[in-house]
């Protein structure tokens, strides 16, 4: 890569800005190792943005994030800020972020290391060798739908869910063209008993499928779904769903894989200009302990490198050391491990720079 590239980092609330500490590290030790042309900058975002201006979403900061060619997000939200109206929550500046740059295709990993299967809450057998994707559509559904609100009588609220052709078609075929390079097979999870705006994404999925013929694709009720990810979760390897439906999904996933604190995600728009961040959240019961998992917040940099830049070398060189400290025996505090192999975030963050 000769070309410069900008990335945008919004450290955000919580344990947000240790993780991003430690992947702000890697990315240095790479620009170094590969001579690569990254540059960053920092702006505030969440409960951190809102006590400095007001806002959870700043203007600098939504101007900063258009113009950065892909973005590193640590975490928002706390209970300093539970109190605040809907329009002012640090949660707020994500749903903004999102629709914004328009970030349509949320890309979430579930990836089982062959060193943490004991940290799994499933047995071995269920979960060894476990490696699926959820691509979660992100700016529409009832997340975004509209109308929504509060009734005149205070004892009622409504949201709307609602989907276009066109917003199905679009994260579908980001799901199949994912599924063409792993193992060509696709699962689309739905409601198409009971919900109408279902019955459309099933019927655009399946016309789309036509241009995939080297997929399979299968369908699957979304309570059905959640009830074989805990029971049968290999049988799965892409999942294509709606914004709800993925939301909830990708957490079970998360728990499969043994903590939340190692799975990272991606949200991409049409350019491949994307927001990588950690699944987990800002975790304020362990803010400044040095006790949080940094590793999701560096491979969410794998997976920029890769998604925006085309990096493949780096992110893998990421990917690999990162397993390689995990063959040492080293473990965060949220993993399965003996005490004396417990590293803080800090050191978590320099074992993994060392064996890149």
């Amino acid at each position: 890569m000769t070309d410069k590239k900008k990335i945008l980092i919004l450290p955000g609330d919580g344990i947000g800005p240790e993780v991003c500490n430690e992947a702000k590290k890697v990315l240095v030790a790479l620009n170094d190792k590969f001579q690569y042309d990254i540059e960053f900058e920092e702006a505030e975002v969440g409960g951190a943005a809102f006590d400095k201006y007001g806002k959870p979403l700043p203007e600098a900061t939504l101007e900063a994030a258009q113009n950065a060619d892909a973005i590193l997000l640590g975490a928002v939200g706390g209970p300093a800020w539970d109190d605040l109206d809907y329009d002012l929550r640090p949660e707020r500046a994500l749903l903004g972020l999102r629709s914004q740059l328009d970030l349509f295709a949320n890309l979430r990993p579930a990836i089982l290391s062959k060193h943490l299967v004991e940290s799994s809450s499933l047995k071995s057998e269920k979960v060894e060798d476990l490696d699926l994707l959820i691509v979660r559509e992100l700016t529409g559904g009832i997340y975004f739908g509209e109308p929504r609100g509060n009734l005149e009588s205070e004892n009622s609220a409504f949201n709307t869910m609602i989907y276009s052709r066109e917003e199905i078609e679009r994260i579908g075929r980001v799901a199949f063209e994912a599924a063409q390079k792993r193992s060509k097979s696709l699962c689309s999870v739905d409601k198409a008993n009971v919900l109408e705006v279902s019955v459309l994404w099933r019927e655009v999925i399946i016309e789309i499928s036509k241009d995939y013929p080297d997929v399979e694709l299968t369908h699957m009720l979304v309570d059905n779904a959640a009830m074989q990810l805990v029971k049968e979760p290999k049988q799965f390897d892409v999942i294509v769903t709606g914004n709800l439906f993925g939301d909830i999904l990708s957490d079970i996933a998360a728990m499969l894989t043994g903590s939340i604190g190692m799975l990272p995600s991606a949200s991409l728009n049409s350019k491949n200009q994307g927001l990588y961040e950690p699944v987990h959240g800002s975790a304020p019961d362990i803010t400044g302990k040095g006790l949080a998992n940094p590793i999701a917040a560096i491979l969410s940099l794998a997976m920029m490198l890769k998604y925006s830049f085309g990096l493949n070398e780096a992110s893998l060189a990421i990917e690999n050391s990162i397993q390689t400290v995990l063959s040492e025996g080293f473990r965060t505090h949220d993993l399965e491990g003996s005490e004396e192999t417990k590293l803080s975030t800090s050191d978590m963050g320099n074992k993994i720079v060392e064996n890149l």
